[in-house]
């Protein structure tokens, strides 16, 4: 008889049915075995099904077919059909460490007090020249605590493992959120008094791939800005509300100067230059880039293209606001949660 799994790994397949082998093979790879998993189809666009077949003989290995309402709603309902205490997160392109399972229970199973355990990750795909830590680009140095993850200071990456009983009383992620749900489940969790931690170990390969939402800025600082402003409201009253209610307004702030950069370079620039009120802050290129377009707003577009190559950036003040959002150069400035690819 087939012990009971003590980990649930869900594992969301939207448009990856391509990759799924590599993240599956990944699982069986694994060194510790009482695990169960659960593929979500949620209507994706390619055959997720074919895909899973060929683990289909493996019974830790369940395939959920549902209708299409965004990826936190996906995950919810496979952790509702899966029966561990514990919950682990694996996008359907990415890959644990054979060591994974191992290292992330141990450590969540030596303290009642956490709800959830990041780990670091090896990034590689599009845009990387060359495999590098998760850690690198985002920060995870110090302490998990509500002040460092609503300031970014402390990132944790997706594919953390999570008790069920913490998820389940704050009752899982929200589907009302287009992206940065797993930072609002952070959020929440820290929040309801739970502990968190991260293991400096890169435990997961995270592919990076274009088209991903991972790669959609607008769509992940729309996100960012109804976490924070949901983070505002529940902890009202609270010393962590100044923090929440701060980033809000740098995300709004950055979604403002996103908009209007596509305005000016759709031809509107009327439209778009007041916009970018405040971006010559941003950088030694902003301020020159700046200061150009309001004397001469008919260059304002080739301004806008040009820009990357103008003297080098000067270090953001105060960080905190996504890296997204302000392009990938910018990042040694700035931090952001982890991406949730769709």
């Amino acid at each position: 008889m087939r012990r009971a799994p003590r980990v649930s790994i869900i594992v969301p397949a939207y448009g990856v049915a391509h990759l799924l082998g590599d993240a599956l093979a990944s699982l069986q790879g694994q060194h510790r075995q009482d695990w169960e998993a659960i593929v979500v189809d949620d209507g994706a666009p390619d055959d997720v099904a074919a895909a899973f077949a060929r683990f289909a003989d493996d019974p830790r290995f369940r395939l959920l077919r549902t209708d299409n309402q965004g990826v936190s709603t996906a995950r919810n309902r496979a952790i509702a059909a899966s029966t561990a205490p514990f919950v682990a997160l694996l996008d359907g392109d990415d890959l644990y460490d054979p060591t994974y399972l191992d290292r992330m229970l141990a450590a969540i199973e030596a303290d009642a007090a956490l709800a959830f355990v990041g780990c670091d990750a090896i990034c590689f795909g599009a845009g990387e020249r060359a495999p590098r830590r998760y850690s690198a680009i985002y920060s995870m140095a110090g302490p998990v605590s509500l002040e460092r993850v609503l300031n970014r200071e402390m990132n944790i990456f997706v594919a953390a493992i999570i008790r069920r009983e913490a998820l389940d009383a704050i009752g899982g992620f929200d589907g009302g959120l287009v992206a940065s749900e797993d930072l609002d489940l952070w959020i929440r969790l820290l929040a309801a008094g739970w502990g968190g931690a991260v293991l400096a170990e890169p435990l997961v390969r995270y592919r990076r791939r274009p088209g991903s939402l991972s790669s959609s800025a607008r769509r992940l600082l729309v996100g960012s800005c109804l976490a924070y402003r949901k983070a505002s409201a529940a902890l009202e009253g609270r010393a962590e509300q100044a923090t929440a209610d701060r980033m809000l307004a740098a995300c709004a702030q950055m979604l403002r100067w996103m908009d209007g950069e596509a305005l000016i370079l759709g031809g509107d620039v009327a439209a778009g230059l007041p916009l970018l009120a405040g971006a010559e802050r941003r950088s030694r290129r902003w301020r020159i880039a700046m200061s150009v377009m309001r004397r001469a707003p008919r260059l304002a577009a080739f301004l806008l293209r040009i820009r990357p190559w103008l003297p080098g950036p000067s270090r953001s003040p105060g960080g905190g606001v996504p890296p997204e959002t302000t392009g990938r150069t910018d990042r040694g400035a700035l931090t952001a949660p982890s991406p949730i690819k769709r």
